[in-house]
């Protein structure tokens, strides 16, 4: 019998942030400041869950003085937009390539980005599918193409072709298969993208033979505190390291697994930054980074990058 991690969480760390001491002063037409006013920011979809929640309690500190507007896409559109100094926050599972430093450094912008969060990317499958156990080398096979049946990863599976589907194109999941899955090679001519993460789950429901690729914060039952359960209409597959998948070595993207590593497929969420004034781009920024905000991310069902984690087992009898 498997044993299920809780994880209790003290964040109790100060912060400090940084002023707008010499920086330089740009002409603009912004009115907002570090605890009022109204903005929009970027945020790829798969976050939406999230930065919602995160986005209701800081308003609240501000007492009605300050205003946030989400606004959800591709992370790679929500990056360029940022670049291109349209947005002044985006919420990513990466920070600055170097390229897009040097174009804001050309404009004498300085972008900044830290870390927020661990997010796992979960590979979600009709609940009809009993092949719910997955090698971390099968899943690059998959998302390279090498791979199209399911009888090549569970012999003897009538399953058939594999439909591998993403929440978006261009999105933060796909982009960390290329990235950290795949080391830069593309994906195959077999992988699909939906509309949206909730299209994306649908269409897992609904079809036998699909693997989803999902940021793991999506699945989580709102019902369960402990972010043990998972949504009922998909299958979480379970993931090993190990040449073969069992139940009892592969693992699901529970908080407590994207901590000590069993879980193989964690992201870091990042805020990135275009805010020579220090306004409320700024502020909502580092209040995700500060204790208050990072409570609010564990409790959303993300790991916090900052606090006192404590794992504590607990036995459960069926």
């Amino acid at each position: 019998m498997k044993k299920l991690f809780y994880i209790l969480v003290s964040l109790t760390v100060s912060l400090a942030l940084t002023t707008s001491c010499g920086k330089t002063q740009r002409k603009s037409s912004r009115t907002d400041t570090a605890s009022s006013g109204a903005i929009a920011f970027a945020s790829d979809e798969s976050f939406s869950s999230i930065i919602e929640e995160c986005r209701q309690v800081f308003e609240f500190t501000k007492k009605g003085k300050a205003h946030l507007t989400p606004i959800y896409m591709s992370e790679t559109e929500a990056i360029n937009r940022l670049v291109n100094d349209t947005m002044q926050l985006v919420i990513a599972a990466r920070k600055f390539r170097q390229a897009e430093l040097d174009t804001l450094l050309a404009r004498t912008y300085k972008g900044v980005s830290f870390p927020i969060g661990y997010d796992g990317l979960a590979l979600i499958i009709n609940p009809q599918n009993t092949d719910s156990c997955i090698t971390v080398n099968d899943v690059k096979r998959v998302l390279s193409g090498e791979v199209t049946d399911w009888a090549e990863i569970n012999p003897g599976s009538k399953r058939g072709q594999i439909r591998l589907a993403f929440d978006q194109s261009g999105s933060s999941a796909a982009q960390y298969c290329v990235d950290s899955i795949l080391d830069g090679r593309p994906l195959g001519k077999n992988a699909t993208a939906a509309k949206s993460t909730p299209e994306l789950i649908e269409y897992v429901a609904r079809t036998p033979s699909a693997i989803g690729i999902i940021g793991s914060n999506w699945l989580f039952d709102e019902r369960d505190s402990t972010h043990t359960k998972w949504k009922k209409n998909v299958t979480v597959m379970s993931v090993t390291a190990m040449d073969k998948a069992t139940e009892m070595n592969s693992w699901k993207p529970y908080q407590a697994y994207l901590l000590d590593g069993r879980y193989p497929f964690v992201r870091t969420i990042y805020a990135l930054l275009n805010d020579p004034y220090n306004g409320l781009p700024w502020a909502f920024a580092h209040f995700l980074e500060s204790p208050k905000g990072q409570l609010v991310i564990f409790k959303s069902g993300l790991l916090p990058v900052r606090g006192e984690l404590n794992i504590r087992t607990v036995n459960v009898k069926n």
